[in-house]
């Protein structure tokens, strides 16, 4: 049997590198409130998270019937940002993480190339991707379509078969999947991980063990 290793290491943003997801489904759930939507976490975890803010947008729009006009968020930013600035770290485990892995590495986000560099930049961890951050934002369609993954792998020059992907949502691990390359699927969050198993899929729940399990590679 040929061992396999990877070539590039790709992680997600929100609650791989920044444990933020737990802080935006609090806060979610307080605008949909506000919006008129009625929603338990679980649900908003299993709706949006890992989608990004156009799939929220449009979600919010049909379910209902209005339309949310340029500038509707100017009201519920600075909920996000006072939540974040008062309880935004990076994900336990994830420096030491980072710190044993050899491969290059990049983030792709279905957050924004501004909410990333903000979140990174409050927890220390941007100094660590400069220059290779992707964003939902820079392709067509976003989690759980494989073409941000693709688009990172292109980028960098990539087979997407020799890529490991680290995620932590339903969504972004489908992706992976459809782009063809290895997940990696962190349990340590707001996602369950039965939800989080299944092919080409490794469900772990400790950062620390990360780059024992990359450096595994691939049978």
């Amino acid at each position: 049997m040929t061992f396999h290793g990877f070539e590039l290491v790709v992680f997600d943003c929100d609650g791989v590198l920044v444990d933020s997801e737990v802080i935006a489904v609090r806060v979610d759930q307080l605008v949909l409130a506000d919006l008129g939507w009625e929603l338990a976490q679980e649900e908003i975890v299993e709706r949006f998270v890992g989608r990004s803010e156009s799939h929220f947008i449009a979600v919010i729009e049909e379910q209902l019937g209005i339309e949310l006009c340029e500038g509707w968020d100017r009201t519920y930013d600075p909920w996000y940002r006072s939540a974040f600035e008062r309880e935004l770290v990076a994900v336990d485990g994830v420096v030491e993480a980072l710190d044993g892995i050899r491969l290059p590495h990049c983030v792709a986000s279905s957050g924004s190339h501004a909410k990333m560099r903000r979140t990174l930049g409050h927890t220390g961890l941007l100094h660590r991707f400069e220059g290779r951050l992707f964003s939902a934002t820079d392709v067509a369609r976003g989690k759980p379509a494989p073409d941000l993954f693709l688009h990172a792998a292109r980028v960098l020059g990539a087979a997407p078969e020799r890529c490991a992907v680290v995620e932590d949502s339903a969504h972004g691990v489908q992706a992976a999947r459809s782009a063809g390359m290895h997940v990696f699927a962190y349990a340590g969050g707001v996602t369950p991980a039965e939800r989080l198993a299944g092919p080409g899929t490794t469900v772990f729940h400790d950062m620390r063990q990360l780059p024992a399990l990359i450096a595994a590679g691939l049978p």
